[in-house]
């Protein structure tokens, strides 16, 4: 969690920097879409503070109203900025464009946005870089969808899509601006503005399938659950494992419910003690499950309950 908020960090300071630089150039040279790269930049400070939020919330500890803690916290937050991404940064990029598409001013003072476009680059690309090095280390050798799709902590990958959509908002807008000042076509700084806009709906969309997954109640991994299956039922007292439910409660933190049918001739001294040897043989194996549930059942009874 460390390394994750070394990205955030990096992204925070380079966003706020250059979303003031953003607005002070679009308002001297007149630019639609330098000032929507300035709103996209101020939604993205916004984001990270958000996600500094959220992962200060989840550390809270469990109380009476959140016995499990307040581990989803960190879901939340992001599924919010997954949100904003969408509404303040692509919502109002692509108003902006069609506004500078029907209503189109001339390019003044071109100079200005290429220097701060070029300085802005250069300190998105500055926290991409670090994002990109901190996702690697946690993907390891895993591919990138893949680990994208397995992660549990979406602050990994919102500041990395974050800085990638940044960049590439700022090539785009750099190329449309240097068409405009060559050509003197004004109506490309809306197209440069909506595409922008494009570019943000893309990935507003891809972080909230992801973050909506985590806060609906994600499991483990098919592969996990067959691990645990067949370590619980290395244990002489175990029949046969039923069911294993899990959730994350945050990245990293697991809850954890085994539904075990348990050898007939067990009296209670025994049953508990094989509920609780158990409980530690997955706890030592497995770091991230904080919690296990553990419900005997006979297979009979699960096969009613079942049909």
């Amino acid at each position: 969690m460390a390394s994750t908020k070394t990205s955030i960090y990096s992204a925070l300071i380079a966003n706020l920097l250059i979303a003031i630089t953003k607005f002070i150039a679009g308002g001297i040279t007149n630019s639609g879409a330098m000032l929507a790269e300035g709103v996209h930049s101020v939604v993205d400070t916004v984001n990270e503070l958000l996600l500094l939020l959220g992962i200060s919330r989840s550390k809270k500890p469990a109380d009476a109203s959140h016995p499990f803690g307040y581990g989803k916290e960190l879901y939340f937050w992001s599924f919010i900025v997954s949100i904003l991404i969408f509404g303040l940064g692509g919502g109002i990029s692509i108003y902006e464009g069609i506004n500078h598409i029907q209503h189109p001013e001339s390019l003044e003072r071109p100079t200005i946005n290429y220097i701060v476009l070029g300085l802005s680059i250069l300190f998105e690309g500055t926290s991409l870089v670090i994002a990109t090095k901190q996702f690697n280390q946690a993907r390891g050798e895993t591919a990138w969808w893949e680990a994208i799709v397995k992660s549990k902590d979406p602050s990994t990958f919102l500041v990395l899509f974050e800085d990638a959509a940044a960049v590439a908002g700022l090539f785009i807008v750099l190329i449309c601006t240097a068409l405009n000042h060559k050509y003197d076509l004004p109506y490309l700084d809306g197209v440069a503005s909506i595409l922008v806009g494009l570019v943000l709906v893309l990935v507003s969309a891809i972080l909230a399938r992801e973050s909506r997954s985590l806060l609906m109640g994600e499991g483990i991994s098919a592969e996990t659950r067959k691990n645990i299956c067949r370590l619980v039922e290395q244990d002489a007292a175990v029949k046969k494992t039923m069911h294993i439910l899990s959730t994350y409660q945050s990245p990293e933190e697991i809850l954890l419910m085994l539904i075990i049918s348990f050898k007939n001739e067990l009296n209670t001294v025994e049953l508990n003690d094989a509920i609780d040897r158990i409980r530690a043989t997955v706890k030592v194996e497995y770091k991230l499950v904080r919690f296990v549930i553990i419900q005997p059942e006979t297979e009979q009874h699960h096969q009613n309950f079942m049909e």
